[in-house]
C-alpha cells in the first residue's frame, strides 16, 4: 500500500510545491528536487516529498516549471507505487515518446533530504573497532519502517508482478532506477530474505552459497529474458549501502549512467567478495569482520562526524 499523499496522477504531481534544489547531475541528466505535496487527509497541512527528475537534458532553471497548471510535463503514467516510493514515466507532449521518468518519495524525513543533498565528501578507513564503536549502533538504531518497503516486496504485498526470480532465499527484480525498457541501461536488484544480513560487514564464508546462487540466477534471467550473454553483467554491493538490508546490483556492464554508483571504495564486485569469503575457514570472526574497509563518505551521511573526528584524532577509536 503506498502513501495517501503519493501522487498517481498529472493532476497530483501538478500540487507539487517546489521548495528548492538537493541534486543536479549532469551525468545522469537529473535533478532531485524538494517541496510538498498536500495532506489528503488534513488541506491544511503538508507532507514533505523528494522528486527526482531524469532526461536525455534538464536545466536547472526549469525546476519550478515541471509541475503546475502551464507545467511542463503534459501527462503521466504510473510504473509502480510501495509504501513511501512511487515511479512514474512523463511526457512533454502527448504524442512523444515518454521523455522523462520520475521518483518521487512521499512524505520524505530529514534522512532521505540529507541523503540526496550535494555533499563535500572525505575518504574514511573504518577499521573493525569504528565499526563496532559507531556504524553498528548506527544501523540497529534504524526504525523498521525505512525498509518497510523493502519488506513489502519480500512478504508479496507490492511488486510481485515485477519479479524475475524468486527462492526462499533472495528475489531479483528491476531496480527502480531502470526504465524497463532500454537493456544496455538494464539495472536490477536481488534482495535477500535474511534480515540478519544488514551490510558487508555481515557476510560470513557460510553465506557464499548463497551469494553464489544469486549470480547464476541473475547471468540466467538476463540471459533467458534479454539474450544477454554471461561476462555482460557487473554486480556489486555498496558500503555503505543506501538501505540496510541485504542487497546486490546488477548491471548492464555497459551502462555508463551508473558509474557513480560504482566508485572505488564503495562497491565491492560480488566474484571478489565471494573470493575473500572462500578464504576464511568458517571459524571465528570472518573476513569482512577483520579488515579496515576505506570509502568516501558525505558531510549529510549521519556517521560523516563520527567518522571525521576519528581521522582526526585516531585515538578517539
Amino acid at each position: 500500500m503506498s502513501h495517501p499523499a503519493s501522487p498517481k496522477s498529472l493532476e497530483a504531481l501538478n500540487a507539487f510545491t517546489f521548495e528548492r534544489i538537493l541534486h543536479e547531475d549532469p551525468i545522469t541528466h537529473s535533478l532531485t528536487l524538494l517541496g510538498t505535496f498536500p495532506n489528503q487527509n488534513d488541506a491544511s497541512a503538508k507532507v514533505q516529498a523528494i522528486v527526482r527528475i531524469e532526461k536525455t537534458a534538464l536545466t536547472a532553471e526549469d525546476s519550478p516549471r515541471f509541475f503546475g497548471e502551464n507545467g511542463l510535463i503534459r501527462k503521466v503514467e504510473v510504473e509502480e507505487s510501495t509504501d513511501i516510493y512511487t515511479w512514474l514515466f512523463g511526457w512533454l507532449k502527448e504524442e512523444r515518446e515518454r521523455d522523462v521518468k520520475i521518483n518521487v518519495i512521499c512524505p520524505a524525513t530529514e534522512v532521505h533530504i540529507r541523503k540526496y543533498t550535494t555533499q563535500e565528501r572525505i575518504v574514511v578507513h573504518e577499521t573493525p573497532e569504528l565499526y563496532k564503536k559507531h556504524v553498528k549502533p548506527y544501523i540497529e538504531a534504524f526504525p523498521p519502517s525505512r525498509t518497510k518497503w523493502v519488506e513489502n516486496i519480500l512478504t508479496g504485498v507490492s511488486e510481485q508482478h515485477k519479479v524475475l526470480f524468486s527462492s526462499p532465499e533472495f528475489l531479483i527484480l528491476p531496480d527502480m532506477k531502470w526504465d524497463l525498457k532500454t537493456v544496455s541501461s538494464l539495472y536490477l536488484v536481488a534482495l535477500v530474505q535474511d534480515r540478519a544480513i544488514r551490510s558487508l560487514r555481515d557476510l560470513r564464508h557460510t553465506h557464499v552459497e548463497l551469494l553464489k546462487a544469486i549470480r547464476h540466477q541473475a547471468n540466467r534471467v538476463v540471459q533467458e529474458k534479454w539474450g544477454l550473454e554471461r561476462g555482460s553483467l557487473r554486480m556489486y554491493i555498496h558500503y555503505q549501502p543506501s538501505y540496510y538490508h541485504f542487497h546486490v546490483h546488477i548491471v548492464n556492464v555497459n551502462y555508463e549512467g551508473g558509474l557513480l554508483g560504482m566508485a572505488v571504495g564503495q562497491a565491492h564486485l560480488l566474484d571478489d567478495v565471494i573470493s575473500m569469503l572462500e578464504l576464511d575457514t568458517g571459524d571465528g570472526p570472518g573476513i569482512f569482520q577483520r579488515i579496515t574497509l576505506t570509502y568516501a563518505l558525505g558531510d549529510q551521511h549521519g556517521l560523516y562526524e563520527a567518522m571525521r573526528k576519528s581521522l582526526e584524532d585516531p585515538a578517539s577509536q
